[in-house]
């Protein structure tokens, strides 16, 4: 006899879905048979609508298509369009790049310990979380002139230099953050309830990880040691000093862990660049924005983002006009395939957990 099943629906709307996506899923008691990902309920679409701006109006569409981690966005489309046109940006612009992807890593992990914690009833950890990004968010608000979108770093280096006594304040908010991830420690790793609900759940087959194209945290905590920052450096990662995270349990803990590690080498990459950056320019001016045409030819270029690999293809036929913009982000393997094959076999309680410990932006999926 077949076992009946229901269906039920997480999402769009609700607290413990990444973002407005939902997951349909076929339910046999508390077991799920079945999970089928759908997106394109938020924002959608920005590759072809790319297509019909001119280059500088695209690089403020880039950074709509992951909102808790706009920067590698901004970083990936600029970068290739550099590349193309052969444009060679200031030093002082590679740094404060670093500058702002780390800042936006860290504030990115505080926004996941939230996310993490809300899906097993641990409160406590998202206030305090999202408390502390928003002195991260501060820091982008006096630097970039916004808390959310930057739209900071662009095609020639970035908007604007750092304000006065900035440097300070950036090392200050580190200090902070740092004693802080303590306290973290003691409320969410050391806490029973999280360690229960994390240890040997969600496991990633480690022999199928490369294969279905896992990357990030979820990869390392495969033990698998792959970082772009250091496999393929760009802008100025080959001069700083920090340490890939990895564990082996390749379950909920173990990512957890990884992003905890992650956090501590931040910390310590932006200590590194207020201590490092060189005086100078921090633009290379670009030509009038509605004549400034781009010389055919192509790019790939890619970053590593607190997701994972976060690559952009970019073509130019020497217009005004991108021929063609393509986004490769983690997104779709860790929200669509990765998800929909774990989640089979698991228990109800645990799909937004097990969800929000792969990281997804449904934007990036539905580009």
């Amino acid at each position: 006899m077949r076992e009946k099943t229901t269906t039920l629906y997480l999402g769009p709307q609700h607290p413990g879905i990444t973002g407005n996506m939902m997951v349909k899923l076929q339910v046999a008691g508390d077991t799920i048979a079945k999970a089928t990902t759908e997106v394109g309920y938020l924002h959608r679409g920005f590759e072809k609508l790319m297509e019909r701006r001119n280059w500088l109006q695209s690089f403020t569409i880039v950074c709509r298509i992951c909102v808790p981690e706009p920067d590698p966005n901004e970083e990936n489309f600029s970068r290739a369009v550099e590349e193309i046109e052969g444009r060679i940006i200031p030093e002082r612009a590679k740094w404060l790049r670093v500058l702002t992807l780390e800042l936006g890593r860290i504030a990115s992990y505080l926004l996941w310990y939230g996310g993490q914690n809300g899906s097993a009833g641990l409160y406590t950890v998202g206030q305090w979380s999202v408390g502390d990004r928003n002195y991260i968010l501060d820091l982008f608000e006096e630097l970039t002139g916004g808390r959310v979108y930057h739209m900071y770093i662009w095609p020639g280096g970035v908007r604007r230099d750092m304000p006065e006594g900035f440097r300070d304040k950036v090392l200050s908010t580190m200090d902070y953050l740092e004693k802080r991830l303590d306290d973290y420690d003691k409320l969410m790793f050391d806490n029973a309830i999280f360690q229960k609900r994390a240890q040997g759940v969600g496991i990633i087959n480690k022999e199928k990880a490369i294969e279905w194209g896992v990357v990030g945290p979820p990869l390392r905590a495969c033990g698998i040691a792959s970082d772009v920052r250091k496999d393929d450096p760009y802008e100025i990662y080959d001069q700083l000093d920090f340490e890939i995270g990895l564990e082996h349990g390749s379950d909920v803990w173990a990512r957890a862990l990884v992003r905890r590690k992650e956090i501590r080498e931040s910390i310590k990459i932006v200590r590194q660049v207020m201590d490092k950056i060189p005086e100078g320019e921090f633009y290379n001016k670009i030509p009038n924005p509605m004549k400034w045409k781009i010389p055919a030819g192509e790019a790939y270029v890619k970053t590593e983002s607190a997701r994972g690999e976060f690559g952009y293809y970019v073509v130019s036929d020497g217009t005004d006009k991108p021929r063609r913009v393509h986004v490769k982000g983690p997104a779709y393997v860790h929200g669509v395939t990765l998800l929909e094959d774990m989640l089979v076999g698991a228990n109800l309680a645990d799909v937004s957990f097990i969800m929000n410990s792969l990281g997804t932006c449904p934007p990036e999926i539905e580009r």
